[in-house]
C-alpha cells in the first residue's frame, strides 16, 4: 500500500495509472461501446475518417473505431495471461531454487536454459498447430516463453538476501525454509517481481500484438490490434493513416506500462528507500 501511495504521488506514476485506467476500460466496455457491429461489412468501403466512422472504415466497409474497441478485451487480457502462466512457471521454481538443494536447483536451471534457447516464433506455431489456432494455446506458448526471465529475476533477488543476518537468525531458530520464504524473503522481493511483471506486461502485449499479426491465435474476422494493422497495411495506398489507430492503442499500453515499471522502481524496494533518504537528508541540509 504504500508502494502504490508513493508511486501516484509522481507525475510519471499519476500517468501511467491514468492511461492504464483508460486501456482497462476500453478492455471491459470496448465491445459495449463500439458504435456499430465490428463484424459487419457494408459498401462503405476505404472510407477517410468523418463524423459517422472517426477512424474510417477498412476494405470491407467495417468501421475501424468499433473494431478497435471490440479487439481491446482481447489484445489487452490475452497478455494478462501470458504473464500469469510466465509468473507461475518462473517464479516458482525460482524462489525455491535457492533453497531446495543443488539437485532441484541444478534441474530448475537447465530446464529454463533449454527455454531460452528455443526460438520464439517457431515454438508459437508449433503450439497453435498441435494445440490448436486459438489465442489461448498461443498463450500458453508466450507464457512459457516468459518464464525463464521470471525465473531469472526472481532467483537472483532470492539470493541478494538468502545469507542476510536476518535469515541466518531465523534459520538459526528452527524455521523451516517455506517459512523464511513466506516471512522473511517474500516480502523483500516482491517490489522487484512487481517491476519485471509490469515489463513483461508491456513485452507480452507486444507479443500478442505480433503473433495476432500474423495470423497466430486469432480466427478472423474476429477483431485484435495485431489483426487490424495486418489488414491495413495491404491498402495503404488507399489509407496510409489506416495502421495508425489500431498502433496508438497498443504504443500508448506498452508506454504506460513501462512508465508505471520505472516509477515502482523507483519508490519501492531498496532503491526506493534509498532514494527517500537521500531525499530526507537534502531537505535536512537545506534547513540548516
Amino acid at each position: 500500500m504504500r508502494t502504490v501511495t508513493g508511486v501516484l504521488r509522481t507525475r510519471a506514476g499519476v500517468v501511467a495509472a491514468s492511461v492504464l485506467a483508460a486501456v482497462l476500460l476500453l478492455a471491459v466496455l470496448g465491445p459495449l461501446l463500439a458504435p456499430y457491429d465490428p463484424l459487419r461489412n457494408s459498401a462503405e468501403i476505404l472510407r477517410p475518417p468523418s463524423a459517422a466512422h472517426w477512424f474510417g472504415t477498412d476494405y470491407l466497409g467495417r468501421d475501424v473505431l468499433s473494431r478497435v474497441l471490440a479487439g481491446a478485451p482481447r489484445s489487452v487480457f490475452t497478455a494478462f495471461e501470458a504473464v500469469g502462466i510466465g509468473l507461475v512457471i518462473g517464479v516458482v521454481p525460482g524462489i525455491t531454487s535457492v533453497y531446495l538443494g543443488r539437485g532441484y536447483e541444478w534441474i530448475t536451471l537447465r530446464v529454463m536454459d533449454g527455454l531460452i534457447a528455443l526460438p520464439f516464433l517457431i515454438f508459437a506455431i508449433a503450439v497453435a498447430a498441435l494445440l490448436g489456432n486459438a489465442v489461448h494455446q498461443a498463450m500458453i506458448a508466450v507464457g512459457i516463453l516468459l518464464a525463464p526471465s521470471f525465473y531469472r529475476i526472481t532467483r537472483a533477488a532470492a539470493l541478494s538476501h538468502a545469507n542476510a543476518q536476518y535469515v541466518t537468525a531465523a534459520q538459526l531458530f528452527g524455521a523451516s525454509a517455506w517459512r523464511v520464504l513466506r516471512t522473511h524473503v517474500w516480502s523483500k522481493i516482491l517490489p522487484t517481481l512487481v517491476v519485471a511483471t509490469a515489463n513483461a506486461t508491456a513485452g507480452g502485449l507486444l507479443i500478442v500484438s505480433s503473433l495476432t499479426f500474423l495470423g497466430i491465435g486469432v480466427v478472423p474476422p474476429e477483431p485484435t490490434w495485431g489483426g487490424i494493422v495486418a489488414s491495413d497495411l495491404g491498402y495503404l495506398a488507399q489509407r496510409p493513416y489506416g495502421p495508425v489507430f489500431p498502433s496508438l492503442f497498443i504504443m500508448a499500453a506498452v508506454g504506460a506500462l513501462n512508465l508505471l515499471a520505472d516509477a515502482i522502481r523507483d519508490t519501492g524496494g531498496d532503491h526506493g528507500r534509498a532514494r527517500a533518504l537521500t531525499r530526507r537528508g537534502a531537505r535536512r541540509a537545506r534547513l540548516t
